[in-house]
């Protein structure tokens, strides 16, 4: 029995002690384009730990269409267990000719022949990848007499260079590359700068009265140490969250943050602040071990469950609360992605969203060193940030409810929280009293654009408006439409529908704030719709986040929108132009020039 026990373990040891082999898609991504001289650029991306040997790379034109290859730039290979190969991605650049009498634009198959190995022992079969090109044979000189220095067996001169020769990196692959080639402590330091500014944008906005609600919550006897601890294990949680969501992104393609955008999520979540909300207003009080809620919460009898209960909350607001992607956090998942290095650059990760944290933490500690006496103004401190609870639970639902509901809820709890705050008390203090009446008068506005199927939190009162008769071509010309699709064959049929123009391919999901931010601010700018016209606008729409539409975000290597993804006239991704987070109207309307 010892014997079987033992060669039971031995063999499960053996198996996972295996070494896991990359798929020939994952190994190797050939690539190829045409530059502006008419020349091709051909890459062969290699993952980690794959190698390619320099004798097994063929470059060829087909024949038929009268034009050849004239001479080719090599990288510079390197000796490789004896063998000359590439250990890094290569480049390769083509210049071509004509042959005499070729005129007029001549369709060209390209091929690129390869075959490389594992460092851990497996071998590929060799492959071949073709790419076709429109060339104009106008911008292309005639086939010269064959020089016999330099010149292969076809007649084409190899020339071998020291410089790679780069091809044109999007923000997020540029980023990927810094963490490959960059020493740690500036890849660390870098990202930790990148997360203070994404903490300037809306993925951290609603944590602010989260942190802020949690340590008001632990009462007047709090210590600013005790509330720079906990601030600090919130952030740290959050940190972690982020980490453990971006490293087995990049591994695995998966969103984890996607996934917990699903209805039953958002709902229990917001239902989550709503009971913290209500705490705050002194219905109850919420204690150990009552409930999930009460472990999330105040925790006032120990201070291991506090802890305990604020690193919770911060683990979940990172996933549920703040799912946003930003050119950092995609540069990261794109370098884990490729080189299946997790501890590197799930250290970026945790670096940039220490930085994200930082300033909550001064929120955090703010908010516990000026705790006011108790007594009216700590009760009325504490029905603040309840309703900036209250918010935070209504701005969730914005992901699952319709927009007139949205709307309707914001109202209420305006109404509500003006009428709290003194609107209608002779005695109030004047500056609370005009604070409350303000808030009453628009979020009565809000109530009435609500009947009146107004759906703008800017202009409730819009539909007031006496309506103007305008032209149809007015009509169209006054928004943009998307096509939505939410796969891969919608959008290969559109994609093969409008060959020869200019596309735009926008990945984007209900729940996803900055979405939003980008449909209100840029999108809708007269100038940007008016150059955006020149595009076929596509929208990818990976709300649900299914199977589909999880292959459709994998195929353009998206992890989590907004994304933006610009198609040329063959349907080929211009990689350099890809955005990815928000943009705002001018800088857009630069970048939609230079496409």
């Amino acid at each position: 029995m010892k014997k079987l026990l033992l060669l039971l373990i031995s063999s499960i040891l053996l198996l996972g002690a295996q070494p896991k082999f990359l798929m020939p898609e994952e190994a190797f991504k050939p690539s190829a384009k045409l530059n502006d001289k008419m020349q091709i650029e051909a890459t062969l991306e290699i993952a980690k730990d794959i190698y390619l040997y320099e004798d097994s790379i063929k470059l060829n034109i087909k024949e038929g269409s009268g034009i050849g290859i004239k001479e080719v730039i090599y990288p510079k290979s390197v000796d490789h267990h004896g063998d000359m190969s590439y250990t890094t991605s290569p480049t390769f650049v083509i210049s071509l000719s004509k042959e005499s009498g070729v005129a007029g634009v001549k369709a060209v198959e390209f091929e690129i022949s390869y075959q490389g190995c594992s460092e851990q022992g497996l071998c590929y079969e060799p492959y071949t990848e073709a790419f076709t090109f429109d060339i104009d044979s106008a911008k292309l000189p005639d086939v010269s007499s064959k020089e016999e220095s330099g010149a292969d067996e076809k007649g084409q001169e190899k020339i071998e260079v020291n410089i790679e020769v780069k091809k044109d990196l999007s923000e997020s692959d540029s980023i990927a590359d810094t963490i490959k080639e960059g020493s740690i402590a500036i890849v660390l330091l870098s990202f930790l700068g990148f997360g203070l500014l994404l903490s300037l944008t809306p993925c951290t906005f609603p944590m602010i009265p989260i942190i802020s609600g949690i340590i008001i919550s632990q009462g007047e006897g709090i210590t600013t140490k005790r509330a720079f601890m906990l601030s600090l294990v919130y952030v740290l949680a959050m940190a972690v969250a982020y980490t453990i969501a971006g490293v087995l992104a990049g591994l695995f393609g998966s969103n984890l943050q996607a996934a917990l955008q699903a209805p039953w999520a958002i709902y229990t979540f917001s239902a989550i602040f709503v009971a913290l909300a209500f705490s705050m207003f002194g219905f109850y009080e919420l204690k150990l071990p009552d409930s999930f809620v009460a472990k999330i919460s105040s925790n006032h009898h120990t201070n291991r469950g506090g802890y305990i209960g604020v690193a919770v909350m911060g683990f979940l607001s990172a996933l549920i609360v703040g799912p946003c992607v930003a050119a950092p956090l995609a540069g990261a998942l794109v370098y884990i992605g490729q080189t299946g290095d997790a501890l590197l650059g799930g250290a970026a990760l945790f670096a940039m969203s220490i930085g994200m944290g930082a300033p909550l933490i001064l929120v955090g500690v703010s908010a516990g060193k000026f705790m006011p006496k108790p007594g009216t103004w700590m009760t009325m401190i504490s029905a603040i940030f309840g309703v900036m609870m209250l918010g935070v639970a209504i701005w969730m639902l914005e992901r699952v409810l319709d927009e007139y509901l949205i709307m309707l809820l914001y109202s209420i709890l305006g109404i509500g929280f003006a009428v709290y705050f003194g609107a209608f008390e002779k005695d109030a203090h004047t500056f609370r009293k005009s604070t409350a009446i303000i808030i009453f008068i628009y979020s009565v506005a809000l109530f009435i654009g609500v009947l009146g199927g107004s759906n703008s939190m800017t202009k409730p009162l819009e539909f007031l408006k006496p309506s103007i008769s305008i032209s149809s071509d007015a009509a169209l010309s006054s928004h943009l439409k998307f096509e939505k699709i939410t796969s891969i064959k919608e959008l290969d049929k559109i994609l093969e529908a409008n060959r020869g123009k200019k596309i735009m391919l926008d990945f984007s999901a209900e729940w996803c704030a900055v979405c939003k931010e980008l449909d209100k601010k840029t999108f809708s700018d007269e100038a940007v719709k008016a150059k955006m016209k020149e595009f076929v606008l596509i929208q990818a729409d990976i709300t649900q986040n299914n199977q589909e539409q999880k292959e459709l975000s994998k195929k353009y290597g998206v992890f989590g929108p907004p994304v933006l993804i610009f198609f040329d006239t063959e349907l080929n991704v211009i990689e350099s132009k890809t955005i990815v987070g928000f943009i705002g109207p001018q800088d857009f309307l630069e970048h939609l020039s230079t496409i």
